[in-house]
C-alpha cells in the first residue's frame, strides 16, 4: 500500500470542510392519528404539517392578555347577533383537509354549528373568522404561510393580525374567491370594524391592561449659536 498517498488523502479530506458537515436526518413522519395520540400525551402543544410534527412556541403575558381581550370582546359583542356565532380560543385545532395541516390559532369564530374532521371533535374544519396575535417567533409565519394555509379552507373569510406591542390591527377580508380585501386600524379610541361577523370591536378592549413599549424620541439638531 502507498502510505504516502493515503496519508495526503487524509490530510485533503481534514482540509476540506465539507467533509465535516454531516446529513440532515430525514425528520419522522406521523400519520394524523398518530399526531392525535402524541398531542393528547404532551404537555406541549404541536401544530402538524402533513406528516411532521412542529412545536408552538411558548406565548408571553401579553399575547395571552390581548388573545383574552379578543375573545371576550367578541363573545360581548356577537350575543346580540342576527345569526349564532361561537367563539373558540387558543387551544382548538383547526384542521385543512386540502393540505393535511393541522394549527392553533389564537382566536377564531364559527357560524352555527362546528364542523369537524373526526369523530371526537378534535380538529374543526369551518372557521369563519381567525385572529392571530403577532409575536417576534411567529410573525413572519402568521403573515404569510399560515395566512395561504387558512385560504384552503371554504368558511374562511377574514384574517385579522394583531400587534402586541403598539396599537395595530391589520384585517384581510375575502370579497370574492381569490379577492382579500386590506385594512388598518391603529387608533386606540377607534373600533375594528369584523365584516365576516358583522360586528365592531374597540380597540381599547382589545388592549386591555397592556402597557405599550415607549419608543424614546430621537434628539432634535441643535442649532449652533
Amino acid at each position: 500500500m502507498d502510505t504516502t498517498r493515503v496519508q495526503n488523502t487524509k490530510k485533503e479530506q481534514s482540509d476540506n470542510p465539507l467533509t465535516l458537515i454531516k446529513p440532515k436526518r430525514t425528520p419522522r413522519r406521523y400519520t394524523l392519528g398518530e399526531y392525535l395520540r402524541k398531542e393528547e400525551r404532551s404537555q406541549e402543544r404541536h401544530e402538524y404539517f402533513n406528516g411532521i410534527i412542529s412545536p408552538v412556541p411558548m406565548a408571553k403575558g401579553p399575547h395571552n392578555i390581548v388573545t383574552a381581550n379578543v375573545v371576550a370582546a367578541l363573545k360581548h359583542a356577537l350575543k346580540t347577533a342576527e345569526k349564532q356565532y361561537i367563539v373558540f380560543s387558543s387551544d382548538q385545532k383547526v384542521y385543512l383537509p386540502e393540505l393535511n395541516i393541522g394549527l392553533y390559532p389564537d382566536v377564531l369564530v364559527v357560524c352555527k354549528k362546528p364542523e369537524y374532521w373526526d369523530d371526537e371533535e378534535l380538529l374543526l374544519t369551518n372557521p369563519l373568522l381567525i385572529v392571530e396575535v403577532l409575536s417576534k417567533s411567529t410573525r413572519n409565519f402568521d403573515q404569510s404561510h399560515k395566512f395561504n394555509y387558512y385560504k384552503s379552507l371554504p368558511s374562511f373569510k377574514e384574517y385579522v393580525l394583531i400587534e402586541q406591542t403598539h396599537c395595530q390591527a391589520e384585517t384581510w377580508y375575502r370579497e370574492a374567491p381569490d379577492l382579500w380585501r386590506n385594512t388598518v386600524m391603529n387608533d386606540l379610541a377607534g373600533f375594528l370594524n369584523l365584516r365576516s361577523v358583522e360586528c365592531k370591536i374597540a380597540m381599547a378592549d382589545i388592549y386591555e391592561h397592556i402597557a405599550f413599549e415607549e419608543i424614546p424620541a430621537k434628539p432634535g439638531k441643535q442649532k449652533r449659536k
